[in-house]
C-alpha cells in the first residue's frame, strides 16, 4: 500500500510517496504537513532535472528546488558531467546552460545553421525534439523535415549525417527521442509512424518495432482519454531488449529483438495510478525503472519508480500544483 506525505519546500507544497514506510516515519510525515521539510536522515527521494510550467529546474532529493531558471517547454534534457544543462530552446535550437551563471554558453540552431535549402528558396519548418551530447565532445541532433541525424562539433561543423526513414512525415512528429548506442547505431523514436527504428551509421534500418494498437481505435487528445502509438522514448537494455515509453499508448513495453513483449506496464495496472502520455523511461543503477507520466492531470504522479520484477511502486513525484500538466522530460540524477 502506498503511504502519502505532504511536504513543504520552497514555499510550495508537493507530494512524495514511498512504499512500506515504517510507522515512525509515517507519523513523522504527518508532522511535516505543519513543520516543513523532513530532516536529512529521513529524506528518501531522488535529485531530478526537469522542465515544468515555465521553469527549468533541478529538485533536491527532498523535493526542494536546488536550481532553476525560466525556460519554455522541452522534449529532451541532459545534465553534463560538469553540471551544465543541455536543453532545447524553442522549436529548433539546442543550447548549453552554465549551471553557475545560468547563461547560455553554446547554441546550435538547425533552422539557421547548415541549412539544406537551395539559394533563393525557403525551407520547410525544421524542428528538433531530441539531441545527445556524445563522449567525443560532439552533439548528436535529430532534425525533422530534413529527416536526418547529424553530429556537430562545438563550432557548428557537421561531421556526419545519417538519413532517417519517415513514412508519415510532419515537422512535429518525424521524431521524438533518439539515442546513439554503444555499437555506433542510432535508436530513434518516430512518433508519427508509431515505430522505433535502429539505424546503422549509413542510415540502413537494421531493426524496427511498430508499437501495437492492441486492437483499439485511435482516440484524440493528450490525457488519459487519448489513445494511439505515438512512441516517445526507447532505451536499449543490457540484455539486448528495448524498453520504450509508448506516448499516448499509456504503457511501457520491453520487447525482445524478435518483437515479443516480455514485460509491460499498462495504463491502469499500478494501484492508484493512471498513466497518460508516457514519455521518458530511465533505468537506474539499481535496476529500477522510472517512468515519465505527462498530461495525467491533478492527483497523478509525473514520475514513477518501479521495481521491475515485482512491479512494485517504490517512489513517485507529484508536483502538479507548481509544475503543471506538461512535464514531458526529466532525468533522475544519480551522484
Amino acid at each position: 500500500m502506498l503511504q502519502m506525505s505532504r511536504f513543504q519546500s520552497s514555499s510550495r507544497p508537493f507530494l512524495l510517496y514511498r512504499v512500506g514506510m515504517p510507522g515512525c516515519l509515517r507519523r513523522l510525515a504527518c508532522l511535516v504537513c505543519f513543520l516543513g521539510a523532513l530532516p536529512a536522515w529521513a529524506q528518501d527521494g531522488h535529485r531530478v532535472a526537469l522542465q515544468g510550467g515555465d521553469q527549468l529546474m533541478i529538485l533536491a532529493a527532498d523535493g526542494s528546488t536546488e536550481w532553476q531558471r525560466k525556460w519554455g517547454g522541452i522534449h529532451d534534457l541532459h545534465v553534463l558531467p560538469n553540471g551544465n544543462l543541455m536543453v532545447q530552446e524553442g522549436a529548433a535550437a539546442v543550447v548549453e546552460i552554465d549551471k553557475d551563471s545560468k547563461d547560455v554558453i553554446w547554441k546550435y540552431d538547425s533552422r539557421s545553421q547548415n541549412t539544406t535549402a537551395k539559394k533563393g528558396t525557403t525551407e520547410k519548418p525544421i524542428e528538433v525534439h531530441t539531441f545527445q551530447p556524445l563522449p567525443n565532445g560532439k552533439v548528436m541532433i535529430a532534425e525533422t523535415t530534413r529527416k536526418r541525424i547529424i553530429e556537430v562539433d562545438r563550432d557548428g561543423k557537421v561531421h556526419s549525417e545519417v538519413p532517417l526513414q519517415v513514412d508519415h512525415p510532419h515537422p512535429h512528429t518525424d521524431t521524438r527521442l533518439a539515442r546513439k548506442l554503444d555499437n555506433g547505431h542510432y535508436l530513434v523514436c518516430h512518433e508519427g509512424d508509431g515505430t522505433v527504428r535502429e539505424y546503422d551509421a549509413a542510415g540502413k534500418v537494421v531493426w524496427e518495432y511498430q508499437v501495437p494498437m492492441f486492437g483499439r481505435q485511435a482516440a484524440g487528445g493528450h490525457g488519459p482519454e487519448a489513445f494511439g502509438n505515438k512512441v516517445f522514448s526507447a532505451v536499449r537494455l543490457e540484455n539486448g531488449n528495448t524498453l520504450m515509453g509508448t506516448g499516448n499508448g499509456h504503457s511501457v513495453l520491453e520487447v525482445q529483438p524478435d518483437g515479443e513483449i516480455v514485460w509491460s506496464i499498462q495504463q491502469n495496472e499500478l494501484p492508484g495510478i493512471r498513466l497518460a502520455w508516457v514519455t521518458t523511461v530511465q533505468v537506474l543503477e539499481n535496476g529500477n525503472r522510472v517512468i515519465g507520466n505527462c498530461h495525467a492531470g491533478p492527483g497523478q504522479p509525473i514520475l514513477i519508480e518501479i521495481e521491475p520484477k515485482t512491479k512494485k511502486v517504490v517512489w513517485t513525484l507529484d508536483r502538479f500544483e507548481d509544475l503543471g500538466n506538461n512535464v514531458s522530460n526529466s532525468v533522475v540524477l544519480e551522484d
